[in-house]
Order: C-alpha cells, then structure tokens, then sequence
C-alpha cells in the first residue's frame, strides 16, 4: 500500500461514488476497483459497502478512514518542509474557481501572495461555481474561490472577501418573457424560467420563488454553470437570477436588462476555502497569512 492508495481512498469516501473518482482522478471504473480491492485483499477486511446508488464505509472502513487522514496529512507536512529548507517557500497550491471570477476576484486574492512567494507554483483550475466547496473537500483542490453555502462543512475555513449581490435578468428581444412582464400583476406561474443547477444562485431563486408561492414554476432549462445562462437569456429563452459580477463580465451583458424588484435578492458570501486540517501545511499556511495579512 502506498500513499497513492490513500488518496483514492479518502478520495472515495468523499464522493461516495467509484464513477465519480476515477474521473475526477482520470482512471477507468476497473482499474479503480482493482486498487481498493488490492487494498481490501492487504487489510483482510472489506472498506466499503457497495450498492448500485453509492459506497458506504465498513467498521473497518471508519478505523482506516482515521489512519488514512492522519498519515497522509503527515506525507504532505513532510513534503513540504523539505521543500522549505530551502531560503525561499516553494511547492504548488490547486485553486479552484468560476471562469468569472478568474479575472474578477482572482488577480487581487494573488497579487500579495505572488509577490511574497515567487517559488510557489499555481494550478488554477476552473469550473463551474457550485462545484467550489466540493473540490476542496474531495481534495481535488487545495482552496477555493467559493460562494459561502447555508450549510457550510465544519471542517472548512473560510475567508471572507466580498459581498456578491444578484438580479434577475431578462431578454431586451421580444419573447413570451417580455410579453409576460408587461402584464399587470404578472402571470410568474407562466413566466419561463433558466434556472442553474445549484450553487448560491439556485439557493436565493429557491427562496424567491417560495416567498412568491409559484410552487411549479414553467422551467425552460437548468444550466450548470452561471456563464452558460447568460446566452439563454440574451437569446429570449426566459428569465434568470445571476451574480451581478456574472452579468457585468459577460460579452452578452448589452442583449440584457436587470428586473427591478421591491424587494432586493439578499447577497451571498465570496471567499477562500480551505480544509482546516490543512492550515499546518507550509503553502497553504503562507497562503492564509497572506490573506489576513
């Protein structure tokens, strides 16, 4: 068994799902499954109970699980204290964040950082917003650019950056949308909807369309990812809740208009999130101080 096979392990027990991490770690569902049953076959006991939906850990599987934690957080510890003995930090910090916020939040959250740390090797991995906490407690990511959730995992740290306000978006085409919305009061039980998957964004439309009682609204489609909305929209396909900053850095941003509301769509949390059990690493550690700094 070696530090490889912990990984996918912990891997594992975070998506609960063998699909999930051998395309997340770009291995085929065989080869997968061969390594945690060579580490079944090691152990002499089963870690996962397996169904057709996901995997379950075994009571052995909860006793490796603490081993697994303990020894691969000391493997990274390690690694990066001999790459500190030099005079300068080096290694490499995974960030993850939205294609938007790459140029709109990114650059400032970095410059400090760079500039202290020029050894330090980012990978930047973008993706779909929603996915941010998920890539970090998949350990996919070291941090993450991440709207702040309702129900934050308290095993994560985060770091506040900004307030992100949001508002409904609609075609300036002519469309059942517009046609809809010059109604008084307006039908919203007909008004069609572009809805994203999930994320903060879902969250707030969520509460929206529960305080104005459309149990069933008409859903023209749901999008994964914010940037992807923009072009339904513009297009005349429906109506939609975004970031603001999602709307101003889009190239579509002049084919749309803001909704005005009576009551605002209440903002949500920007930040850094790490794994707190990871704050003792040496590039992360230096990240974080950056970032209070």
């Amino acid at each position: 068994m070696n530090f490889d096979d912990l990984n996918i392990f912990l891997h594992l027990t975070q998506t609960q799902s063998f699909t999930k991490t051998a395309t997340q770690n770009h291995m085929s569902l065989s080869t997968l499954s061969r390594q945690i049953q060579r580490m079944e076959e090691e152990l002499g006991q089963p870690l996962f109970l397996r169904d057709n939906r996901k995997v379950l850990l075994t009571e052995t599987g909860e006793q490796f699980l603490y081993f697994a934690q303990q020894n691969w957080t000391n493997w990274q510890q390690f690694k990066q204290q001999v790459r500190s003995n030099s005079d300068e930090l080096s290694g490499e910090l995974k960030l993850f964040c939205s294609v938007t916020a790459a140029y709109s939040h990114l650059p400032q959250v970095l410059e400090k950082f760079r500039v202290r740390y020029p050894k330090v090797e980012i990978q930047l991995t973008t993706g779909n917003a929603a996915m941010a906490v998920q890539q970090v407690q998949s350990q996919q990511a070291d941090l993450a650019l991440a709207g702040r959730p309702l129900n934050f995992p308290n095993t994560l740290a985060f770091h506040h950056i900004d307030d992100i306000s949001l508002s409904f978006i609609v075609p300036r085409v002519a469309c059942t949308a517009t046609q809809l919305l010059q109604q008084n009061p307006v039908d919203w039980q007909q008004m069609p909807f572009i809805l994203p998957a999930d994320g903060m964004a879902r969250q707030r439309i969520d509460q929206w369309l529960r305080e104005k009682k459309i149990r069933h609204p008409k859903i023209y489609a749901t999008v994964s990812g914010h940037e992807g909305i923009m072009p339904m929209v513009a297009l005349g396909c429906g109506l939609a809740l975004l970031p603001d900053v999602v709307i101003r850095n889009s190239p579509l941003h002049t084919r749309v208009s803001a909704l005005h509301l009576d009551s605002p769509i209440e903002p949500f949390e920007l930040g850094i999130c790490v794994q707190k059990r990871y704050l003792t690493l040496p590039t992360i550690k230096a990240f974080w101080e950056t970032l209070q700094s």
